[in-house]
């Protein structure tokens, strides 16, 4: 029976409402901002003699690379398939996510590190300098937060560049929170106990995120759709008597895979044809898949290991 490799690159899932070149602009304004921010408090941090300044500094420094690895990565995944890249270069942006969300973890175990840290040592804090320097890096992030802000609603990559900013922007808000703490009550467990609380919440908020994208990068099924409802609705097609071997994968967030091995009873090419467009078209509709390789055996030929319905090689 001849294989069948027909794809269609009809991409399910239209919600884009942001243009490519648009959301090009927006990553790219954001890594604008946030380096130009670095070089203002690295330099006022130098002419004032202030750590924290600095320190905030290289901290928007790390918001820069998170939108740069971003924007980096949206442009790759734009490239057309090659010999190298059968598939295309979709999943440069979950790549790009996963970069980012190690990195939020690394952050948010560090910030751990530093809180028990601080409670063991309590350090002096600078009340209104610390203020000010917050007050400015929440305004920045704050910008960023609303140029990415639409575009993380439908790309996993942008959404994590998002988060690591939105911690960014809750590492602010504490300090600005923590420095009227101190100036007006000198209570300066304030610090770590704020500390504590934003680390623990990033790690959260990195963990829960990062397990989709390792999903796709692991060839997991799309978690809305169920294998063996698939399974189920391919056999209900006129003219197929089983189908086996079925694996379900996603190329990209938004590009979701089928092959399998569909034992049909039509006894000629019309009717081979007929039955793989029903399934097509079934697919398409009822599940949204619309990469579908099928290779089609007579009940005679019956694969050996027709028992694994879904996966086996």
């Amino acid at each position: 029976m001849p294989h069948d490799h027909h794809h269609d690159h009809g991409h399910g899932h239209h919600h884009h409402h942001v243009s490519p070149e648009a959301g090009d602009r927006a990553v790219g304004a954001a890594v604008g901002v946030n380096l130009a921010l670095t070089v203002a408090e690295i330099v006022g941090g130098l002419l004032s003699g202030s750590v924290a300044l600095i320190a905030d500094g290289i901290h928007n420094l790390s918001d820069a690379a998170s939108l740069a690895i971003a924007w980096a990565a949206r442009k790759i995944a734009r490239r057309p398939t090659d010999a190298t890249m059968t598939f295309g270069y979709k999943r440069a942006e979950l790549v790009a996510a996963l970069i980012n969300y190690t990195t939020l973890i690394v952050i948010g175990l560090w910030l751990i590190w530093e809180a028990v840290d601080r409670f063991l040592h309590p350090a002096e804090i600078v009340g209104g300098l610390v203020i000010a320097v917050a007050v400015l890096a929440l305004a920045v992030d704050l910008v960023t937060a609303l140029l990415t802000w639409r575009l993380s609603k439908e790309s996993l990559n942008i959404r994590a560049a998002f988060l690591h900013n939105l911690a960014d922007a809750l590492g602010s808000v504490a300090v600005i929170a923590v420095g009227l703490v101190v100036l007006l009550f000198g209570w300066r467990f304030a610090d770590p106990v704020v500390t504590l609380g934003i680390a623990l919440y990033i790690l959260w908020m990195a963990l829960t995120e990062i397990r989709a994208v390792i999903r796709i990068l692991m060839l997991g099924s799309p978690p809305e759709i169920d294998p063996k409802a698939v399974l189920a609705a391919m056999e209900t097609v006129d003219g197929v008597t089983g189908v086996h071997h079925l694996h379900l994968w996603q190329i990209s967030e938004h590009v979701t895979s089928l092959e399998a091995h569909v034992v049909t009873d039509a006894d000629d090419l019309a009717g081979l044809r007929g039955v793989k467009a029903a399934l097509r078209a079934m697919l398409a509709e009822r599940f949204d898949i619309s990469h579908v390789t099928l290779d089609t055996e007579t009940p005679a030929d019956d694969c050996a290991d027709a028992r694994h319905a879904i996966g086996a090689a």
